[in-house]
């Protein structure tokens, strides 16, 4: 429990306290290559330990026959997880973007009237009845880029249609669209900037998900990992959990410090997390005399729950982290980050995956 809680709080802390440190800073080189390693731990984490888990477990001859061996549940609760995270994302965005949107619509409207009361003509009413305004994030088209890989892919082929000037920070603004009506008077900026109003909403959202997925697969990793009585068994997990729980930490971390969250709320998810698998340790000790791991009701449930972890921990790995950053203006014009990133993204998810040989 020691073990895994101090890894779980360095882990956590590392960009929480280091953003005040420039070779730390969320935005720095350094960052997103240990961003991209701990991506490669939760996408791995994911795929070959939870999911195989899952399957393991709702597949165990001590199920009845009937229905669990008539249909793929493993591969379905994951699909089910990560749809269902889909929309969360999206509700989530969604309705922060309304929010800011009609907190900005408000400022707007009461520096004009005070600027000039008189001056009717251009301020949208924010009554929700009439209110025909531009959301937070929304392309003169139509589409909200709220999403994810959208999002992100919509911005790096916007960026991509600059050229190499972009990348070296020289374009010049046209005083005109590129033929995107202007007449609502809201100003359509194509500047480069990484990190805006947007990703704050996003790294927002993103970091709630990401902390839900974490502890509901920490309480059962917690769980089998107090139930055990076996030194065999125990060792090599604890090794694993502390190296998994420490880049979990790192990139949950990574997403609340980018998500700027108040140090209070902050300290509070740094907490939960930290505390939840060796909570979950102490619960499945104080069970483990009358708790049967192998009863059919501990296998569904375990199995259940494995699945839908790895389902949300596998579209937050490759939807949040792996594409927000690997799509990203900044990654697309640093040949050398690019490099060090998909190296560090392969390293992790491979040595998360060797893990599996042992634990």
């Amino acid at each position: 429990m020691a073990s895994i809680l101090v890894a779980g709080m360095i882990g956590i802390a590392i960009p929480l306290v280091g953003k005040r440190k420039k070779f730390l800073q969320t935005d720095g080189s350094l960052f997103i290559a240990a961003k991209a390693f701990a991506a490669g731990v939760i996408l791995a984490t994911g795929f070959v330990h939870m999911l195989s888990g899952g399957t393991k477990a709702l597949s165990d001859p001590c199920l009845p026959e009937y229905p669990w061996t008539k249909f793929p549940f493993a591969g379905f609760f994951a699909m089910v997880a990560a749809l269902v995270t889909l929309l969360v994302d999206f509700v989530g965005t969604q309705y922060y973007e309304r929010k800011q949107g009609l907190t900005h619509s408000t400022e707007e409207q009461g520096r004009v009237g005070a600027v000039n009361p008189g001056l009717e003509s251009g301020i949208l009413p924010v009554d929700g009845k009439e209110w025909n305004g531009k959301l937070f994030g929304e392309e003169e088209g139509g589409g909200m880029h709220i999403v994810g890989m959208h999002a992100h892919a919509a911005h790096h082929r916007h960026n991509h249609s600059h050229g190499q000037e972009a990348c070296e920070g020289n374009v010049r603004e046209p005083p005109h669209s590129h033929g995107h009506d202007h007449g609502h008077g809201h100003g359509h900026s194509h500047g480069f900037r990484d990190g805006g109003g947007d990703g704050g909403l996003r790294h927002v959202v993103v970091s709630q998900i990401l902390e839900l997925g974490i502890v509901s697969h920490s309480v059962i990793i917690g769980l089998s990992l107090g139930v055990s009585e076996s030194p065999c068994t125990i060792r090599p997990l604890i090794a694993a959990l502390s190296f998994h729980q420490f880049f979990e930490g790192f990139a949950l971390g990574g997403c609340i410090s980018q998500a700027q969250f108040k140090t209070s709320s902050a300290m509070i998810m740094a907490c939960f997390f930290a505390l939840t698998t060796p909570a979950g340790i102490g619960v499945g000790t104080a069970v483990a005399s009358f708790y049967n791991p192998n009863s059919p009701r501990a296998l569904v449930t375990e199995g259940i729950l494995d699945c839908l972890s790895a389902g949300i921990l596998v579209y937050m790995a490759l939807v949040d982290l792996i594409a927000a950053d690997f799509l990203s203006k900044r990654m697309s014009c640093n040949f050398r980050l690019q490099v060090v990133s998909y190296v560090m993204l392969f390293l992790g998810a491979g040595l998360m995956a060797l893990l599996a040989i042992w634990a």
